[in-house]
């Protein structure tokens, strides 16, 4: 439950870290952070996407309190420091997204209303994106949501997304949902050469993050299984819909990489535009992890958060 610090990467002051339960059981870790100075701004909830850890975002929650919010934030199960789900533990595994839901409603319930002040607003890459969306239908659990590339489809072409779903749930039906993807394997995400990666045109920060592998190599996470990628066509499926993004609540804002190779940026827009209360601004030149790209990227990201979220710089008392 302990959390790692490097040189390079050292634990933001004042960290409480622990572990609870999700409704299944499933032990999860979470951390967090008090604002500066008094009761603070509200505070902001922090998910991650997949095959991330609580250490990544340590100048992420920095950046966080010096805007004078208390930050709490947790590991998603199978990945980072909270129970893996195979023997395996690198397999990134899922029977269904719906998991995720229990543990941020667990990660609510248990850690955020007892100790962490209103308001309460939700930041999410990702994969987390897609999960405060999953939730986003109900109007009490966060003030406003503020969404980093959210995993609402996958980049590829309409006959690759066809051979993805149909070879996902053939060889899922046949049991082999635990085996990695095809050409998938337990090699860290993070670690392959920095040249050419979808994730970031920071050098320094990529280092950063194979660094906090190198030190900590039980919290990485190699490629998804077979089992995983079913579970997200079924979810991405679950709010491919006007429907669903209409019935969305909670003030939202989405961020967009513009150098985007990860996930759909013509899905994000649409689906934006389906919204009652949903902005999308994209970020040129940035790539997927935008949270983790070069200052000239991150600023026009927290310039977008200042802008959206009440309190912050300036703003608060």
């Amino acid at each position: 439950m302990e959390l790692v610090g490097l040189p390079e990467n050292p634990i933001p002051e004042g960290a409480v870290c622990g572990e609870f339960r999700a409704k299944d059981g499933i032990r999860l870790r979470f951390a967090r952070w008090s604002a500066p100075e008094a009761q603070g701004c509200g505070t902001v909830c922090l998910f991650h996407g997949r095959a991330e850890f609580i250490e990544k975002y340590f100048e992420t929650i920095d950046d966080l309190r010096a805007r004078n919010f208390n930050v709490v934030t947790m590991d998603w199960r199978g990945q980072g420091g909270s129970e893996r789900l195979l023997v395996d533990p690198r397999k990134g595994y899922a029977d269904g997204f719906e998991q995720y839901v229990l543990d941020l409603r667990a990660f609510l319930r248990e850690v955020v209303l007892p100790d962490c002040p209103p308001p309460h607003f939700a930041l999410g890459h990702s994969m987390g994106g897609h999960v405060l969306l999953r939730v986003g239908h109900d109007r009490t659990l966060f003030d406003r949501m503020v969404l980093v590339a959210p995993f609402i489809d996958l980049h590829m072409t309409p006959l690759q997304r066809q051979l993805v779903v149909g070879a996902a749930t053939l060889f899922n039906y046949f049991g082999l949902g635990d085996r990695y993807v095809p050409t998938g394997g337990a090699t860290a995400v993070n670690t392959a050469p920095f040249a050419d990666n979808p994730l970031t045109s920071d050098p320094d920060r990529y280092q950063r993050t194979n660094a906090i592998i190198e030190a900590a190599p039980w919290l990485a996470l190699g490629s998804p299984t077979i089992g995983w990628i079913h579970a997200a066509v079924r979810a991405l499926r679950d709010i491919a819909t006007e429907d669903f993004a209409f019935g969305i609540k909670i003030p939202t804002l989405v961020v967009s990489a513009g150098s985007e190779t990860v996930v759909s940026n013509p899905a994000i827009e649409q689906f934006v535009a389906a919204m009652r209360i949903g902005t999308n601004l994209v970020i040129p030149g940035a790539r997927h992890e935008i949270l983790m790209e070069r200052d000239i990227y991150r600023e026009q990201f927290f310039a977008a958060f200042d802008a959206f979220i009440p309190g912050g710089p300036d703003k608060g008392e």
